[in-house]
């Protein structure tokens, strides 16, 4: 999926909440980021933890799955940019 390595990356240092992620995406709606999530929980790669409060508290994190996936990612995000670069190409979320 478009966010799924999106949503790993920005998850490969923090816990963070639904709002703060939907914030650190950009332009996902909150129907594909609700989708895009449950899909990441069902293959193990970031968990889920919910805190019985008022207001309902949710966190997301990688598990260590998800972790082992960061060194990947980072070198298919520096090939990008390099290849971007020789293009003359500006991304500004790489």
């Amino acid at each position: 999926g478009k966010y799924k390595g999106r949503i790993l990356w920005v998850l490969r240092d923090d816990i963070l909440r639904y709002g703060e992620l939907k914030r650190a995406i950009g332009g996902v709606t909150p129907k594909m980021l609700t989708q895009t999530l449950r899909a990441l929980e069902a293959d193990e790669l970031v968990s889920r933890k919910v805190y019985v409060e008022v207001p309902p508290k949710v966190e997301y994190a990688l598990t260590k799955s998800g972790q082992e996936l960061i060194p990947f990612i980072e070198q298919l995000r520096s090939w990008a940019k390099n290849q971007m670069e020789q293009k003359n190409i500006t991304v500004n979320y790489l």
